[in-house]
């Protein structure tokens, strides 16, 4: 017996916007989904959104409102050294064009208690020992199809105070410690989070998409925890098509998604997605829905090879980072 997923497949002629969703059919149902969780799963009176500016995080916010209305909504602005400069003032506009209540809580006290910056510069030094403060960094991955599609070779670009910019392949180790050591930031502020929730009796209510959820872009315990993940079987696509439908500030929208984790200017897409959403999020959609490699080919005016290798990115990373979603292991 074909069943109606199949049937759909059967039926779909696959093309560019194919992926497109119907956002307030969308939006209806997560707000209906996070009221009936608060009430009745959670037992919370309302909802903390950590707020960077950046879109995921503004849409969260957003459907939060749309669900419990504002005075029930807090938002948590957590800056800290290597923040972009303007995240602060998009999450404020982000916050008054939904009249949420904000707290700000600077980490970067926190942060240097861990040991986060010391532990992070030791492993740079050992590549560049000229290394210091004045200088910015960022880790960076190959486009792809640049190196042989594997997943581990990453790089390390430090910039001097004269704008020079040196590049050298990152080892392992120094890579373990700088990842390790950053990681701080993500639990700092689900710690952060927590307090607030807790001394409200509110949910955490986490920000991460599909695209992070299922690849891995996430620190466990970190960005990762959560009460509940309202837009993680969403696309970034489509996170931004429920942007526009929920009146997201269109400064915002227009924000290229970067990681807000390094001193240098990142984009995720060449720190961890190798490539831009639109392209991935399209393919991503057609292996969901069983359409061969020629098709989405031909769709989205790619080589055959190029959508094997999107495909088998994609793959690798779900593979790699399953770890991340487990649960703790327990001994039956």
């Amino acid at each position: 017996m074909t069943t109606e997923k199949q049937l759909k497949e059967l039926l779909m002629v696959y093309d560019y916007n194919s992926i497109n969703i119907d956002p307030e059919s969308e939006i209806k149902k997560i707000t209906e989904e996070i009221r009936e969780a608060l009430k009745v799963k959670l037992k919370k009176r309302g909802a903390v959104v950590g707020i960077s500016g950046g879109i995921d995080s503004s849409v969260v916010l957003a459907l939060c409102v749309k669900a419990l209305g504002a005075d029930k909504v807090i938002g948590i602005m957590m800056p800290e050294k290597d923040s972009e400069s303007d995240s602060r003032l998009f999450a404020t506009l982000l916050a008054k064009k939904y009249g949420v209540k904000t707290h700000l809580e600077e980490i970067i006290g926190v942060l240097d208690g861990f040991g986060c910056y010391r532990r992070r510069d030791e492993a740079v030094r050992r590549i560049f020992p000229e290394f210091d403060n004045s200088w910015k960094l960022k880790i960076v991955l190959p486009k792809l199809g640049e190196a042989d599609n594997k997943l581990n070779l990453f790089y390390l670009i430090v910039i001097s105070p004269d704008g020079k910019e040196h590049t050298k392949r990152l080892p392992l180790n120094e890579y373990l410690q700088i990842v390790a050591a950053s990681n701080f930031k993500q639990r700092s502020r689900m710690t952060m989070l927590y307090y607030y929730a807790e001394a409200n009796n509110y949910a955490v209510i986490g920000t991460g998409n599909r695209n992070e959820h299922e690849q891995g872009f996430f620190v466990k315990y970190g960005d990762g925890g959560a009460d509940m993940k309202p837009i993680a079987h969403l696309l970034k696509t489509q996170v931004y098509q429920l942007a526009e439908c929920l009146g997201v500030p269109e400064e915002i929208r227009k924000r290229i998604p970067t990681t807000d984790t390094y001193s240098a200017g990142q984009t995720q897409e060449e720190f961890f997605f190798q490539v831009p959403f639109d392209i991935l999020d399209r393919v991503w959609f057609a292996m969901d829905n069983n359409v061969s490699v020629q098709e989405t080919a031909a769709a989205l005016k790619l080589t055959t090879k190029q959508v094997e290798v999107i495909r088998e990115n994609i793959n690798q990373k779900i593979r790699g980072t399953e770890y991340l979603r487990l649960k703790p292991l327990e001994i039956q």
